[in-house]
């Protein structure tokens, strides 16, 4: 509970390197139960468990980011890129197609050319180029990788969490519905939130604009109580 933001990064010159080849192609290519288990018990922290976090996450991409990589990838709601990170889908390269769920998210995060352009020719690409493509939100020189995503995260900081993550939810789980199943959705969930937000943010925010005069919204966030 006292967690507020979650960053998400890798050891040494990778961020994740994708699938363990060597256990899920080899040591368990004649257990398929064993390596469906496996496979599950991956999907389940790297895409149910991260897409579905209460809480603000940051993919901090610091280094080789490659194949079942990109499944976490954008499960984040954040990703800032070292701008030599390398990034690849690789798989096109060794015989198979870019499976689990990695196909199935890229469609979400990338254009259709960009996307059927690396799926198809496996080409290499760096974190340059994942922000010109909006894979990340941005790249940053690599020095500068640690100080912009703490940046990032203290910005989140400064919100209301309860609001942050009825954002988060109603954002993703819109995006399937039809409009006017949002729009009672949305409208049940703004009640929900005022019911439920100990902080009481939507008053607290209006009192100090509207009556107070003590800050902006459009450039900052209502003054939180620290009590």
């Amino acid at each position: 509970s006292e967690t507020q933001v979650m960053v998400l990064t890798g050891a040494g010159d990778s961020w994740c390197a994708g699938q363990d080849l060597k256990e899920f192609f080899r040591a368990l290519d004649d257990k398929p139960a064993e390596r469906r288990k496996a496979g599950w018990a991956s999907q389940e922290w790297r895409w149910r468990r991260l897409f579905t976090f209460p809480k603000p996450t940051i993919a901090m991409v610091n280094g080789f980011c490659f194949g079942g990589a990109f499944t976490p990838l954008i499960a984040c709601d954040f990703a800032i890129a070292a701008e030599d990170a390398v990034f690849g889908l690789s798989e096109i390269n060794w015989g198979i197609f870019p499976g689990g769920l990695v196909s199935r998210v890229l469609a979400d995060a990338m254009c259709y050319r960009d996307a059927i352009y690396y799926i198809l020719t496996g080409d290499p690409f760096d974190g340059k180029k994942a922000a010109e493509m909006r894979l990340v939100n941005y790249a940053v020189p690599r020095e500068k990788l640690r100080e912009e995503t703490v940046n990032l995260a203290k910005k989140l900081m400064t919100k209301n969490p309860h609001t942050l993550r009825a954002a988060k939810e109603v954002y993703k789980l819109c995006r399937t519905m039809d409009y006017w199943q949002a729009e009672d959705y949305l409208a049940a969930k703004g009640v929900a939130l005022r019911a439920t937000d100990p902080e009481r943010g939507r008053e607290e925010g209006i009192k100090q604009f509207v009556d107070e005069k003590r800050y902006r919204p459009g450039f900052g966030a209502y003054h939180r109580s620290k009590g």
